[in-house]
């Protein structure tokens, strides 16, 4: 049987855009993923690429593959847009805040990891700051200037990427095209469109919050260089896997592919596989700061969902597959989620079953190459083959998750079994199985709970609600959702109406 050696744990490669068998190129794996941009508080939409990345490692912790985990924290060097130029996202938020740059930074950073906790996400090995970096940031520009990949221009020190042959590879698009793609900002002097800043100067007349000296003048790194040089840094010059967003194929990880292979100049692959999270749609639409969507996790948790309904949410459907979040999708997970709680919690306590041959040894099976020995629970066994094949097959959550529902309506399965069955599927899943408690799950209100006549009084005022905004009479409208927030009453806005549960 399969579960005698594994199942070859096989990922989706962006370089390339196919399938591959993974096969860790040293005894520990090294692993980065981009971090947050700490100017604001971190949506939902942004959480994914880290319940991912956590998937992720407990995959390969489930394979026996040690791992050391690298997430940046970009404090100092973002541009507002993406851009190249212009003002920085952490001086933006600090004078709209009316605090300091530093302030800005670990409040934030204090709220995401606060948020990551929460999804039980694990917590990285290093979280270096940006800031901390920028001297090697320097000194790794200049060695690519001295290599003559680099031309100066007065807004900083620029990256040829016409001297970069395999420039664009990533995100699947000829070398021309990507070099005459559209871009949001135009540069006086640079070169090709694509060209991308190391170094961002001054303007002249203007004195950054966040500035450094530099051979190219006082001013702060471009945004792609610190992902390189922190990584490089705290994994060495080449590792095995990067993640991040979608969005970060077609521009940021193409960048900073470039400028590391030309510092390297090897002839090596920079990092040997990619891997990208889909986005988050919110009305059709992706969640994201810029279009005005910030929901939280802590706004979910506000209004009475667990932390692990969004991470069941999320795991629901494959990473590579984007996801529409609505409150129905939300509800139907929070039910899920209390369902599972309720039949696991006669199981408890569940055995310790992290790792593929964890699992086996506690279920009496034998180890490859060994002598058959007795198999104590062959339907448990089963169920271990179908959680190894589903994770193994490119991080296949959903089928996972529909193997462990299986596994617990299964008349045939031994209690014993089944407990490591759940204990393995959450080792992979981080749903907490073990330790939830039903009551904890869902806390909601619900309409049945209302007194006599409240039911009617609040449709009443969401149907005056909808009339002052249809008359743009927004000042009534206004009044009327605090007086429904004083009932507790929470009111969403949908394409096909205001639809309200109670907090």
């Amino acid at each position: 049987m399969a579960w005698v050696t594994g199942h070859q744990l096989r990922l989706f490669n962006s370089l390339g855009r196919r399938i591959e068998d993974f096969t860790p190129s040293a005894d520990v794996v090294g692993l980065y993923s981009c971090g947050p941009t700490v100017y604001s508080y971190q949506h939902l939409g942004n959480m994914r690429p880290y319940v991912f990345a956590d998937t992720l490692r407990r995959a390969l912790r489930w394979h026996g593959i040690p791992v050391r985990h690298v997430v940046n924290i970009t404090d100092v060097g973002h541009a507002v847009a993406d851009s190249d130029t212009g003002e920085d996202k952490l001086e933006v938020a600090a004078a709209r805040e009316r605090r300091s740059v530093e302030e800005i930074a670990d409040f934030y950073t204090q709220d995401w990891l606060a948020a990551l906790a929460a999804l039980n996400v694990q917590p990285a090995d290093v979280y270096p700051r940006a800031s901390a970096y920028v001297a090697a940031m320097i000194e790794f520009a200049k060695r690519l200037e001295d290599k003559g990949y680099t031309y100066r221009l007065p807004s900083g020190l620029y990256f040829d990427t016409a001297k970069s042959p395999g420039y664009g590879t990533l995100a699947l698009m000829d070398i021309a095209g990507q070099r005459e793609g559209e871009r949001v900002e135009i540069v006086e002097g640079r070169k090709h469109k694509s060209d991308f800043a190391l170094w961002r100067a001054e303007e002249p007349g203007v004195r950054r919050i966040m500035r450094w000296d530099s051979p190219w003048g006082w001013g702060a790194p471009g945004w792609h260089l610190e992902c390189s040089v922190m990584s490089m840094s705290l994994l060495g010059d080449h590792f095995d896997v990067h993640t991040g967003g979608i969005d970060h194929r077609e521009l940021h990880h193409v960048n900073e592919i470039a400028q590391s292979e030309a510092y390297l100049e090897d002839g090596r692959p920079w990092v040997r596989y990619w891997l990208h999270n889909e986005f988050i749609l919110l009305d059709a639409q992706k969640i994201a700061k810029s279009a005005g969507h910030t929901l939280r996790l802590a706004d979910l948790v506000e209004s009475g969902y667990h932390p692990m309904a969004y991470r069941l949410f999320l795991l629901g459907g494959h990473y590579r597959s984007q996801l529409d979040f609505t409150t129905t999708a939300m509800d139907a997970v929070q039910a899920t989620l209390r369902r599972l709680i309720a039949k696991i919690d006669p199981l408890r306590p569940l055995p310790p079953a992290e790792t593929l041959a964890g699992a086996l040894a506690l279920l009496g099976a034998p180890a490859a190459g060994s002598a058959a020995a007795a198999v104590h629970d062959k339907a448990a066994l089963g169920y271990i083959d179908a959680i190894d094949a589903a994770i193994s097959n490119d991080l296949a959550t959903p089928k996972l998750l529909a193997t462990l529902q299986d596994a617990l309506r299964d008349p045939d399965i031994t209690a014993d079994g089944l407990r490591v069955v759940v204990a393995a599927a959450d080792a992979l899943l981080g749903l907490r199985l073990g330790e939830l408690k039903p009551a904890e799950v869902d806390q909601r209100r619900t309409a049945d709970e209302l007194a006599p006549g409240a039911r009617e009084e609040i449709e009443r005022l969401i149907a005056e609600r909808t009339q002052a905004r249809a008359d743009k009479n927004w000042p009534r409208a206004d009044e009327i959702r605090v007086e429904l927030d004083a009932l507790g009453v929470q009111v969403t806005d949908t394409p096909d109406g205001p639809a309200w549960q109670l907090r």
